[in-house]
């Protein structure tokens, strides 16, 4: 059974950090797509960064460039998502999820297999 646990949400001021973790039970990370979603209040879901699963290579929106870095520890099973910089417009249940496996490319979007049940993230101004 697959199980993606995510950890490290909470309540912080803006200008402020937090580490979200991702613990993966079931699957092997290094070889998945690895992402990070979030969902604020009112809105649809979204794509906020990913690892894919051969080289490392990471992606990530435009609106965390420069302050969300994503990771992986492959000895750990465990994807990380570092936020730096928090503004308010970052509240939101962030989820990790897992998919395409192997495969060289993959749509964020769409193509995920396994998704965790999210931790609120709340940036207070």
């Amino acid at each position: 059974q697959v199980q993606l646990v995510e950890s490290g949400g909470g309540l912080v001021q803006a200008g402020g950090s937090l580490r979200l973790s991702c613990a993966a039970s079931g699957i092997t990370v290094r070889n998945y797509h690895m992402g990070w979603f979030r969902q604020a209040p009112g809105k649809e879901r979204e794509f906020v960064a990913a690892v894919t699963w051969s080289g490392g290579r990471t992606y990530s929106t435009d609106s965390v460039k420069g302050r969300f870095t994503i990771s992986r520890d492959n000895a750990k099973n465990t994807v990380y998502l570092q936020m730096n910089s928090l503004k308010s417009e970052d509240t939101a249940v962030y989820y990790c999820a897992a998919g395409c496996l192997f495969r060289g490319s993959c749509n964020y979007g769409s193509s995920m297999d396994y998704w965790g049940k999210g931790t609120l993230v709340t940036v207070s101004s």
